[in-house]
């Protein structure tokens, strides 16, 4: 049958015929929790992947954090765990750097065995959004940032994590380093190889920095003029940075909030509109006063922020991230080249124009991320919303829509379940399979016993 995802059997045997030392290829389906789950196929099967797909189970993507099914999602035994059709994502089959023996990548997406979208897969969300802008005559631009830590194999003396040694020498350093370019030498190696795989893989990583906590790093990715390309770069991106840090013997770790004393990583989006003819409707003409799609967008994204924030948090530690002053918002504020506020207009070229997204973490889905703002811009545009005022200063001081946000895991989960926006957002069928496995998560860490609770509790109550 024909690929609905638009792959074809020229880019497979155009790519075994340029590689003929590949030996295996990962097929890799984004799950809500941005986790791969799939297979690794021989090479001689590739061409058949490419021609009829590959049967993989409707409950591939109703599992939880760890890979049980969720009964609730209704994708399990209310199917009677059927197969459904995965599909290659045209241009992500590509080499993996320093496998041996060679082996490739490609990203799938899940379609029903007639061919229509499983609109439980994450990605087709956001395929689903950008039409509905396309329909408007709007087209989004964009590029996620990635931060992360590099964290050594074996815990501290208190059974904490710890950032990794250099990989160069050896030397530890327990202290921040923020913009330390002297530090980033000691992890040379790595990035090294990190930049390699991206060019392998055609993933646009520029600017390395040593982030504001020890062991923290930040990469970032071109702009790019298709959002649905720019979260499939980061998908690869993350994968490429686990795979390669391994390879060197330390831990890349994607947890929202690993070091308690410490600044979390986040996955600020930068998104702006184009319009047919490219022009970026987010600018304003000079010296003039803020673009009006600018501002509406601005005040979709603050008046949908609340209910949204399961997205942009969607783990028990995600919300460990948010304290005051510690470059992760508190509030739904907006601000222009202001890095205390939820949403960052950048100083700079007013060409360039467009918000930086600054509440998700980077334990997000990125296709579940840049839905949901596109699906807040998108509304913002529709009924004019009015941002409110401008945050200047120190936003976590100014006291704007105070209490305005979820304050844990359990509300943005009550949040996201009564929240109609985020149905439309995602999709019915994505919203009860999403909300239903935050559910069924936080009732796992909710009945487990830690050993703060022993800490505690043990010899005082």
């Amino acid at each position: 049958m024909t690929s609905p995802s638009g792959s074809s059997t020229e880019e497979a045997r155009a790519f075994l015929d340029a590689n003929p030392d590949i030996a295996a290829v990962d097929i890799v389906l984004s799950d809500v929790n941005g986790i791969g789950r799939g297979k690794i196929i021989r090479r001689h099967e590739l061409l058949g992947l490419y021609e009829s797909g590959r049967h993989m189970p409707i409950s591939i993507l109703g599992l939880d954090i760890t890979g049980e099914d969720v009964h609730e999602t209704g994708l399990v035994w209310d199917s009677g765990d059927g197969d459904l059709r995965a599909w290659p994502i045209p241009g992500t089959l590509v080499r993996l750097h320093g496998t041996e023996p060679a082996r490739a990548q490609v990203l799938m997406s899940l379609y029903h065995l007639d061919g229509a979208p499983m609109t439980s897969d994450p990605r087709h969300a956001l395929v689903r959004q950008i039409a509905a802008l396309a329909g408007k005559g709007l087209h989004p631009a964009g590029a996620f940032e990635l931060e992360f830590f590099l964290l050594a194999g074996e815990r501290d003396a208190d059974g904490k994590v710890q950032p990794a040694s250099a990989v160069l020498d050896g030397r530890r350093s327990a202290k921040t380093e923020v913009y330390s370019v002297d530090h980033l030498h000691g992890m040379e190696p790595l990035f090294s190889d990190i930049y390699a795989a991206c060019e392998l893989q055609g993933i646009p990583a520029e600017t390395v920095i040593s982030e504001y906590a020890p062991g923290q790093y930040e990469l970032t990715l071109h702009y790019r003029k298709h959002v649905l390309r720019a979260a499939d770069d980061l998908v690869m991106l993350k994968r490429i940075v686990r795979a390669q840090a391994r390879r060197h013997g330390v831990t890349a770790c994607f947890m929202a909030k690993p070091i308690e004393k410490y600044a979390g990583s986040g996955m600020h989006f930068h998104v702006s509109l184009l319009d047919p003819e490219g022009a970026n409707v987010f600018s304003e003409a000079p010296g003039a006063a803020w673009a009006a799609p600018l501002l509406y967008g601005l005040g979709g994204l603050i008046s949908t922020m609340a209910e949204s924030m399961l997205v942009f948090a969607p783990h028990a530690n995600s919300w460990r991230r948010f304290v005051s002053q510690s470059y992760a918002p508190v509030a739904p504020t907006w601000g222009v080249n202001n890095r205390s506020v939820a949403l960052r207009v950048p100083a700079g070229d007013v060409g360039n124009r467009r918000i930086e997204h600054r509440p998700a973490g980077v334990d997000a889905s990125p296709y579940l991320a840049a839905a949901t703002i596109l699906a807040g811009i998108s509304m913002g545009l529709d009924e004019k919303l009015d941002p409110g005022p401008e945050t200047t200063g120190n936003g976590y001081e100014s006291g704007a829509n105070a209490g305005a946000m979820p304050r844990d895991w359990r509300a943005a989960i009550d949040a996201a379940k009564a929240s109609a926006f985020l149905r439309t957002a995602l999709g019915p069928d994505l919203h009860r399979t999403f909300t239903a496995i935050k559910e069924a998560e936080y009732l796992r860490v909710a009945r487990t016993v830690s050993e703060l609770d022993y800490q505690l509790y043990l010899h005082e109550v």
